[in-house]
């Protein structure tokens, strides 16, 4: 497929050195007019050198947002979600940078993105279709009371409110960057807040396969800060 207008995908990093150069060789590779911001959060393994390495490569294509510190997965997707606003780009998509998204899905979640209508496409575990591979069974369970919770208190009808591969039609990423979050719950509130506005979501299946390089930042703790946000976000709307 042709690239719908402008579209990016935003892939924030923190000690990824293992994984960013496959997955923007990857994604890049794809062909289709993709570009690509890397927000990288002062990875002290060098992620960030490796992008700047790869960039002449890509002239035009690969870009860089380097912050000074570490400060949480949602504030570093709000700070690339605003760069990508602010050039213009029609269709920012957002994936973690360590596989568990497939580069190949991209095509689908942006073609589908660009019907008439659609605001929101995430690329969903938990619907007919998608599935979980090589995943602990803590971290199902996890995800899936995450989930459940989510459903339970917002009361959205959306089957995988974590997940972190999504393409947003810009006309609604615009109205829906008041957001408070932090961690991993970044990713239930940004969906809630387009859930109120009225955007228009869908799911698409999805494998989602368990990172084989590098370690995973979620844990306890950010699993908490989640269930607090949701409450909060309710209790607020």
């Amino acid at each position: 497929m042709s690239t719908p207008l402008r579209a990016i995908v935003v892939i924030p990093t923190y000690n990824e050195q293992e994984n960013i150069e496959l997955l923007l060789t990857a994604i890049l590779g794809l062909n289709i007019g993709l570009h690509v911001l890397v927000v990288d959060d002062h990875s002290p393994d060098g992620t960030a050198d490796i992008v700047i390495r790869l960039q002449p490569y890509y002239p035009g294509q690969l870009h860089l947002l380097n912050r000074l510190k570490k400060e949480g997965l949602g504030r570093a997707y709000l700070a690339g979600f605003s760069w990508a606003l602010a050039y213009h780009y029609d269709y920012i998509c957002s994936m973690d940078a360590d596989f568990s998204h497939a580069p190949t899905d991209l095509p689908r979640l942006l073609a589908m993105c660009a019907g008439p209508t659609i605001d929101m496409v995430i690329g969903s575990r938990y619907i007919t279709g998608g599935r979980v591979v090589n995943w602990p069974l803590p971290r199902i369970l996890l995800s899936r009371i995450a989930n459940w919770l989510a459903r339970s208190i917002t009361g959205m009808p959306i089957q995988d409110t974590t997940a972190g591969f999504v393409c947003y039609r810009r006309t609604i990423l615009q109205h829906i960057l008041n957001i408070s979050s932090v961690g991993y719950s970044f990713q239930i509130e940004i969906k809630f807040l387009a859930y109120e506005y009225g955007a228009k979501i869908v799911e698409l299946p999805i494998t989602f396969i368990n990172r084989v390089r590098g370690s995973s930042k979620m844990g306890l703790t950010m699993a908490a800060e989640s269930i607090f946000r949701l409450i909060q976000m309710k209790w607020r709307s």
